[in-house]
């Protein structure tokens, strides 16, 4: 699948360094990023702690700068715009974050409100406005409660109603939902993808987090060391990823495939040979439609009843990334070794298989993998499900900070309101 909206961000060989206090030497956070973003995408980058991704997606709204290249905003180039111009492009990017940046001392309706006030918009508009987004978000009921009176899920929907309340056409999401429990994360995704298709809003989606890619993104782009090493399709990264960073995190997404300690446990299980089935429903192709990657596992049980061989289905998941299935399957075959190897050959014909062997011949867990040419599942992966890399990501300086956008004047008045 190919991107056909016209862009509405783009990166032009972008790279941003950070000089280190005291120091003559400088720190490349992103290293020469190409990259189009078009309008109507749920477009995710992801990438592992000091991958660059937040840098890169901080220079959209101007909050960091490019040391080199160029970044276009809706048709501006807000790499060369001084504060004053930049400030109307501004108005027409909303930010979430990871730790929703509402203010505590302000009603939920307040700070839904406060963007709004900032624009001077009339206070009737304002109110009605307010009363819109809540409705949207599914929070009338909590107008007048404060922040400490919610939960983290209830917080991220107000910090989306504030993001949408100046009718942005972008949508920067910075980890936001890395602080919220999986079924709150569901939740909140879904209502971005409803903020996507109703307004038809272009998302910007920063993470760690593979599944929220596979949950909601139509593209993405995968950072490693400043770099993007891949970028393209959802599903054809999830279905054929070339870089092994890519198909770590896929491989925190997807359950399909067994890891080596399961492996193990089946043959001391079942005697048979051991075979994962690839299951990619649809092709990869290229922009001209030629096959890249033809679909997999598509006529197993077909052929399993053709040549009659005796199977049991031990372990497998299919995932469903952009409506399309894909996962994988393992069975353990028995019988005579001479058919069951002319299965498998007619198999493999259609179908990606990793081959793990009998109990009495295995075949090494990392071979088998490795002639597949799929994601290694993580064995010790992190608390919170990311994957420890094996020193591929360099730690590079990323400023996080959460921002909240004031003139002076506003900022002043604010302070002494909050005082």
């Amino acid at each position: 699948m190919t991107q056909t909206s016209e862009p509405i961000i783009v990166f032009d060989h972008v790279s941003k360094e950070f000089r280190q206090r005291g120091s003559k030497q400088s720190t490349r956070a992103v290293d020469d990023v190409s990259l189009s973003i078009g309008a109507g995408d749920i477009f995710g980058i992801i990438g592992y702690s000091g991958a660059g991704k937040s840098t890169l997606v901080r220079m959209i709204n101007a909050l960091e700068q490019p040391t080199s290249g160029s970044v276009t905003v809706l048709g501006e180039r807000v790499s060369a715009m001084g504060e004053s111009k930049l400030r109307p492009v501004r108005q027409k990017i909303g930010m979430i974050f990871q730790q929703f940046n509402l203010f505590s001392s302000k009603t939920v309706a307040q700070n839904v409100a406060y963007p709004l006030k900032l624009d001077h918009w009339r206070k009737d508009y304002q109110d009605k406005r307010v009363a819109e987004l809540l409705e949207f978000v599914g929070l009338s009921d909590h107008a007048n409660k404060y922040p400490a009176q919610l939960s983290g899920g209830q917080k991220q929907r107000v910090g989306i109603a504030r993001a949408l309340a100046t009718n942005p056409k972008i949508l920067l999401a910075d980890e936001a939902t890395s602080a919220l429990d999986p079924e709150t994360t569901s939740e909140v995704l879904d209502l971005l993808k409803r903020v996507n298709e109703q307004f038809g809003i272009t998302i910007v989606l920063i993470t760690h987090q593979m599944n929220v890619v596979q949950q909601i993104a139509n593209r993405v782009a995968v950072m490693s060391a400043g770099r993007v090493v891949e970028q393209g399709d959802v599903y054809d990264l999830f279905a054929a990823p070339k870089q092994e960073v890519t198909k770590r995190f896929i491989a925190t997404a997807m359950d399909g495939l067994p890891d080596s300690a399961r492996v193990e446990t089946m043959h001391e299980q079942w005697p048979g040979r051991l075979v994962t089935v690839v299951i990619r429903q649809r092709d990869i192709t290229d922009a001209n439609g030629a096959t890249l990657v033809p679909a997999s596992g598509q006529n197993i049980s077909e052929l399993i009843a053709r040549y009659g061989v005796h199977s049991s289905l031990l372990y497998g998941g299919i995932d469903t990334v952009q409506g399309v299935a894909i996962g994988a399957v393992t069975y353990e075959f028995s019988g005579d070794d001479a058919h069951i190897g002319s299965f498998l050959a007619q198999l493999a014909q259609d179908s990606d298989i990793v081959d793990f062997g009998t109990r009495a011949d295995p075949v090494d867990y990392a071979q088998a993998v490795a002639r597949a040419q799929l994601a290694v599942p993580a064995e010790g992966a992190d608390a919170d499900g990311e994957v420890r890399t094996l020193a591929t990501d360099v730690e590079m300086l990323e400023q996080v900070d959460d921002v909240v956008e004031m003139n002076p004047e506003d900022e002043q008045s604010e302070n002494k309101e909050r005082a």
